[in-house]
């Protein structure tokens, strides 16, 4: 066994994945439907080609790609839960192998070969999610490298609803590039999709994602990518060489604000595209909301749905068929230009229809009498007049009034998809806008202009209102200014109502602090929105007085009154003790502005006794509490010498460094 084969089904891998059904079979994989006994669910298990799995440079680089896809956990990624190799028994080489989340439903592959070119709504709600999913990757440092139909999964999300649109294969085309069946100088990928810097040189990036979803966009809405050709060579020619086609030429109704996005997502010039696709993601959101768009529900491919209800072990859970090696290109690239003339063999050319068999000698010639030749003329001759008579017949019918017109279908209550299909049915052209309503749910019909049953010229255009439902409350950021937010809510067809006026120690006055009821809530159109107004914070009492008190008394005295104090500096107060307050700023009894107070500290010295202490003694102690001694006097009579007195007093408050006169005995 050299090749995946359904021969694996029954094969227990690493003790744990038991391969169940073959869904898939590529080039360079095979899917299979699985089980993972320990938790006893349903899993999708790809297991590689052994001519990939035989590569040492492969298996290191799969298990880091594998890795890497697993920690994207995203709603629209399909999530990896294992990566493995394993070596069955009776098997000539090991089996490397992904155990991914198993989606039951189709791919867009599916979707558009059952209802080809699809409604702009339709396209735009697989389109997001998928740069989402993108978005997330590129955040995490990971390029997809292979974005296209085939790894797109629509899977059920639910009973009864939509289907969940999911991103296939992160990391896989890096993993088999880097294989020995390739070398550094080849690149792989589904051609139609590649961007042109990865055909001629085999690069990479963000933008090169951005560039195959811009295709992936355009096959949407126009039903075929912009290049086809006999040969994949041919066509990656035309990525590298030529400006990808507006799509608007294939479908004239494309709203020009999506036309110019999806030019701007697929130039040639890597640097004129969208950055990445989260600034994709982003344009795209925008113009949905300049069209007035709402998402739609995306469809499961009918034929796997009905699969699903009559039969759930029939079930085909669609996972993306690797690349083949029809829909692969192996480009060698030694030079852009170069690269493109060494192409991998052309598609096989079309068989011609067997040749007739040769006709036995016994056979009678083919000729027929002259009788039954003439017979056929005659009939021939009649079939033209009779044909004849009924063309112009036909003429005089349409020139007098013959049906060329197109009626409007009945399309109040369909949702906006439906009556985009039902309107280009009668090969007539929609033009949707949106109005709030009260009744009719949102993105359905309330009216059409003209109304149904109009006769009107092909390819006319319809204008048609669909509902946006009830009004909501619009949200209004705490700090806008009232003129901005009533303007909001006249936007959403409410009435503002100015209410009462609250205090907030955040929002500055006269702006808007919340309303009443909360952003998000449903009204009627032209229902009440209170707007509370902020009057600013919460007045602060009069700054209390607290001078002379010591410094952490005077914190807590203005902590108390909700203040918030600082040391704002020393100064010399001589009737204030050293040490204390000898002011604040602002002054007490003001009316502060801000909550901040600065609090400045007397730096007075107290000056100590040194009477009767001998001139040494009492020099350091002045010099102790920074003041300084001058002496008066030599010393005292009968050999005493000592400080008799001190000027100024001893207890008085003197500026730091000041001097104190000191006098003696006879001095």
């Amino acid at each position: 066994m050299t090749r995946t084969h359904p021969s694996l089904v029954g094969t227990l891998l690493e003790r744990r994945y038991r391969v169940d059904r073959l869904l898939a079979h590529g080039g360079m994989s095979s899917v299979y439907r699985g089980t993972d006994t320990r938790l006893d669910r349903p899993v999708a298990i790809k297991i590689m080609d052994p001519r990939f799995a035989d590569d040492r440079s492969f298996v290191d680089r799969f298990v880091r790609e594998a890795q890497s896809a697993a920690q994207l956990h995203h709603p629209h990624v399909v999530a990896v839960h294992d990566q493995g190799f394993d070596l069955p028994q009776g098997a000539e080489s090991g089996l490397a192998f992904l155990v991914m989340e198993l989606v039951d439903g189709g791919t867009l592959r599916d979707l558009l070969a059952e209802k080809g070119p699809l409604d702009v709504a339709l396209a735009l709600s697989v389109a997001e999610p998928v740069l989402s999913a993108l978005a997330a990757a590129h955040r995490a440092g990971l390029v997809h490298r292979d974005v296209k139909p085939e790894n797109v999964l629509i899977g059920r999300s639910g009973p009864h609803t939509g289907g969940v649109v999911k991103v296939a294969d992160f990391g896989l085309v890096r993993a088999v590039a880097s294989a020995g069946t390739t070398s550094s100088s080849v690149i792989l990928g589904t051609v139609a999709y590649l961007s042109p810097e990865q055909v001629a040189t085999g690069s990479a990036s963000a933008r090169g994602d951005v560039y195959s979803a811009g295709i992936l966009l355009y096959e949407m809405l126009t039903g075929q990518v912009p290049y086809t050709g006999d040969t994949a060579i041919s066509v990656a020619y035309r990525h590298v060489n030529d400006d990808v086609p507006r799509p608007g030429t294939l479908r004239p109704d494309l709203p020009p604000a999506l036309d110019d996005l999806i030019t701007r997502a697929t130039r040639r010039d890597p640097e004129l595209r969208p950055a990445d696709a989260g600034e994709f993601l982003l344009e795209l959101t925008a113009v949905r909301a300049q069209l007035g768009l709402l998402p739609v529900s995306v469809p499961i491919p009918a034929a796997h749905a009905q699969d699903d209800l009559a039969d759930t072990e029939r079930t085909l859970p669609r996972i993306p068929q690797v690349p083949d090696t029809e829909k692969t290109m192996p480009v060698h690239r030694p030079h852009p230009t170069r690269a493109l003339t060494h192409a991998v063999p052309a598609a096989a050319a079309p068989v011609p229809p067997p040749p007739a068999p040769p006709r036995r000698r016994s056979e009678p010639s083919p000729e027929k009498p002259r009788d039954n030749r003439k017979r056929i003329a005659l009939i021939a001759a009649a079939v033209l007049l009779f044909g004849g008579l009924i063309g112009a017949f036909a003429f005089i019918l349409t020139d007098t009034g013959g049906d060329k017109t197109a009626t409007v279908p009945t399309l109040v209550g369909l949702n906006q998809a439906a009556a985009g299909d039902a309107l280009r049915a009668a090969k007539l052209t929609p033009q949707f806008s949106q109005e709030f309503d009260n009744t009719a749910p949102s993105n359905t019909v309330l009216r059409a202009d003209p109304p149904e049953g109009t006769r009107l010229a092909p390819n006319s255009t319809v204008a048609v209102v669909l509902s946006k439902g009830r009004p909501t409350v619009p949200d209004i950021r705490p700090g806008t200014a009232v003129a901005d937010a009533e303007q909001a809510i006249k936007t959403s067809k409410l009435t503002p109502v100015r209410g009462t006026e609250d205090y907030d120690a955040e929002v500055p006055q006269g702006a808007v602090i919340r309303t009443e009821p909360a952003a998000g809530s449903q009204l009627n159109i032209g229902g009440q929105v209170t707007i509370i107004v902020s009057k600013g914070p919460i007045p602060l009492p009069p700054v209390p007085d607290v001078t002379g008190r010591s410094k952490d008394e005077a914190f807590q005295l203005l902590q108390q009154a909700g203040y918030e104090p600082f040391q704002a500096g020393e100064e010399f107060k001589q009737d204030v003790p050293a040490g204390a307050v000898t002011r604040t700023d602002p002054p007490s009894g003001a009316q502060a502005k801000a909550k901040r107070i600065g609090v400045f500290v007397n730096n007075a010295v107290q000056v100590p006794d040194v009477r009767f202490r001998p001139f040494g003694d009492a020099q350091k102690i002045l010099e102790q509490a920074g003041l300084k001694a001058d002496r008066d006097g030599r010393g005292g009579r009968g050999g005493f010498d000592f400080v008799f007195e001190q000027d100024p007093q001893p207890g008085t408050f003197v500026q730091k460094g000041s001097k104190v006169k000191l006098k003696g005995f006879g001095g």
